[in-house]
């Protein structure tokens, strides 16, 4: 225990006398033994029914995320150090046990774990101070990469909220719960609030809040409170389903109002269907008939083919395919064939990837326009995922 707060330490620190991060009173210009702008690391859990995900009596690992003292936060600070082979970089470093676990508790709802570890990495690994390669004496290759996946892992590992809530009587099932009992059941054990995110009254995240003492990779994590309000779950009546339940999924359609419309699981890429627009995991709008990606009005209908291994993707519009100047995603009568577009389960990809890459996050009744390259430090990651009509 730190100053009456649940605590941890990794490995035994390696900054003697370091500063607590969002605690210092003084300028600290060693960076690589105070984590900042990004002070406050956030270590979030998933709670995924439909497709249930991961073991049923565990939560699943989601990321964990430096955000500056006030809740904000910055993301991709680094497109040098992006890699697509975290499993190799994690095997090659000797960190089987590392990845062994993360195959297990770290997944994505959707079955594509390495694009989400590589997503984490990438928009929130990179951002860590003391994670910077010139930090490391003697720098290895990819050792920050192997470093943030030990460190979150080994977190989580700390904090087993299914057993936890398992202990104050709240189990999965038909059983509905406070919002307070809940918060009062993880804060006995973590020692500090946490964060509790809801979707249409179902329990299906939790934000764990830390100070470091130190560097990530072996300082002192101290629980805190949340940098801010982020919780967004009902006073009463919330809903803990079992992951063997079914329940609404995930993606959406929406009626001409712009309130959303349950659709169906996500299906294989074919015949009729629409394209959904997912960050993080969770859907936010979807694609209409030119290609660009909208959060009002109604989902266009796409029609999808595979011919000889390659994809024909279309709207009333007409053919779609990325532009060959700028790689936008359009659709329009004038384009002759699909270029560029393919298929991996049911996500669209660019050029064998299923990254995109989006201008802006669309407002209102306002457009954003897709790519398969990011163009601006403040481009926003989305995947597009197939529904079927």
């Amino acid at each position: 225990m730190l100053g009456g707060q649940a605590a941890f330490n990794l490995n035994g620190p390696s900054c003697p006398n370091a500063q607590i991060s969002c605690r210092n009173t003084t300028t600290v210009e060693n960076l690589c033994c105070f984590n900042y702008p990004g002070g406050q690391l956030l270590q979030t859990q998933f709670w995924d029914t439909h497709p249930p995900t991961g073991p049923s009596d565990s939560w699943t690992l989601h990321g964990l995320w430096p955000d500056h003292c006030d809740g904000t936060f910055d993301q991709y600070c680094d497109d040098r150090r992006t890699y697509n082979n975290i499993s190799a970089i994690l095997r090659n470093a000797g960190a089987d046990d590392t990845l062994d676990a993360m195959s297990l508790y770290w997944k994505d709802y959707q079955g594509d774990d390495t694009n989400l570890w590589k997503h984490e990495w990438s928009k929130h690994g990179t951002c860590i101070s003391t994670l910077d390669p010139k930090c490391y004496t003697g720098f290895a290759p990819q050792s920050d990469v192997v470093d943030y996946f030990r460190t979150a892992v080994a977190v989580f590992k700390q904090l087993p909220s299914h057993q936890w809530l398992l202990e104050a009587d709240i189990t999965p099932g038909d059983k509905t719960y406070d919002l307070t009992d809940i918060q009062d059941a993880l804060q006995a054990r973590h020692g500090q609030p946490v964060t509790l995110r809801c979707r249409n009254g179902q329990l299906q995240e939790i934000w764990y809040h830390f100070d470091v003492q130190g560097s990530v990779q072996e300082g002192t994590f101290i629980a805190t409170p949340p940098d801010g309000t982020k919780g967004n779950c009902p006073r009463r009546g919330i809903k803990y389903l079992p992951k063997s339940s079914s329940v609404n999924p995930r993606p959406t359609t929406t009626r001409h109002d712009g309130t959303p419309e349950p659709t169906q699981p996500g299906s294989s890429f074919s015949g009729r269907g629409h394209l959904m627009v997912n960050i993080d995991g969770h859907n936010k709008g979807c694609i209409i008939s030119d290609g660009t990606w909208y959060l009002k009005g109604t989902c266009a209908t796409f029609q999808a083919n595979e011919k000889d291994g390659e994809l024909e993707l279309s709207s009333r519009k007409g053919k779609c395919s990325l532009a060959s100047h700028d790689s936008y995603l359009k659709c329009y009568h004038s384009i002759r064939q699909t270029v560029g577009l393919g298929t991996h389960g049911d996500k669209l990809t660019a050029n064998g990837n299923t990254t995109f890459w989006a201008n802006k996050i669309p407002q209102g009744f306002k457009k954003a326009r897709i790519s398969s390259i990011k163009d601006g430090a403040d481009d926003v990651e989305v995947q597009l995922v197939w529904q079927s009509a």
